[in-house]
């Protein structure tokens, strides 16, 4: 497994789940941190990146779901899902993650699970996506039983690999928007908690999408700039999850008594 590329060793412990996410586009935003501070749980701080914090809608289809241990759970393996993130720290280690603030999902199951053991916000919906040529896809979503319409319909392609994006590297928007090996979540009292994950550095590449229709935003009150998004697409990645844990704040350095010290 290469980890040579983290910014921090790999976990303790075993990874609980694997997946591998496959036609993924960012659709990224630039937003006022304080746009996004009501959605934020206490513990955690908005990540900036030249001063503005980052709102990044992703669509794509998953398969090779597997948990440490289960045998595949049949019609749970392969299935379209949808997020709206945005990038957080834990201010007391630092650590950079990803904070969902909505995941829409095909299968029932995956939204039931998730919603149990990761506490994510996910939602079910109808969801399609279709090749309609080389590395060009059709992705439309319907959240179901929504007291107002959440819907996305988009076009997109991937341009193909450059060696700009061949490897992200720190400091460059591509790296901070993509390159990070945690989630963030929050428990039933709302303190954080984090879910440690690993990956293969990011193969991105260019983009270009037609977005028909974002109601992601607007269904939490977020209002997204009138400006085209920051497009980045990728073929595709498997994924190790680590299970759950609190985020606990750093020890605080213990004063030692003056009698204590040696005197010179």
């Amino acid at each position: 497994m290469r980890t040579s590329h983290r910014p921090r060793p790999l976990p303790s412990g075993r990874w609980v789940m694997t997946q591998r996410w496959n036609d993924l586009l960012f659709a990224h935003w630039p937003v006022p941190a304080s746009a996004l501070s009501s959605h934020i749980p206490d513990g955690l701080q908005i990540d900036t990146f030249q001063g503005w914090a980052w709102l990044g809608v992703v669509p794509f289809w998953m398969d090779r779901v597997k948990f440490r241990g289960i045998p595949q759970i049949p019609g749970t393996s392969s299935f379209p899902e949808l997020n709206l993130r945005t990038y957080v720290r834990d201010p007391h280690g630092g650590t950079p993650g990803v904070y969902f603030l909505s995941l829409d999902a095909a299968k029932l199951m995956a939204v039931l699970f998730a919603r149990t053991f990761y506490n994510l916000p996910y939602y079910w919906a109808d969801m399609h996506i279709e090749e309609r040529r080389e590395r060009e896809f059709w992705f439309a979503s319907r959240r179901r039983l929504s007291r107002q319409p959440v819907m996305f319909a988009a076009r997109y392609r991937g341009l193909g690999p450059t060696r700009r994006l061949a490897e992200s590297h720190p400091g460059s928007l591509e790296y901070f928007l993509t390159e990070r090996y945690c989630l963030f979540s929050r428990d039933r009292e709302g303190n954080p908690m984090r879910a440690n994950i690993h990956h293969v550095p990011w193969p991105l590449e260019e983009a270009e999408a037609d977005i028909e229709r974002n109601d992601l935003a607007d269904a939490l009150g977020i209002r997204l700039p009138n400006e085209p998004p920051v497009l980045h697409y990728c073929r595709r990645l498997a994924v190790y999850v680590w299970e759950l844990e609190a985020v606990r704040a750093a020890r605080a350095r213990r004063r030692i008594p003056a009698a204590a010290v040696p005197s010179t």
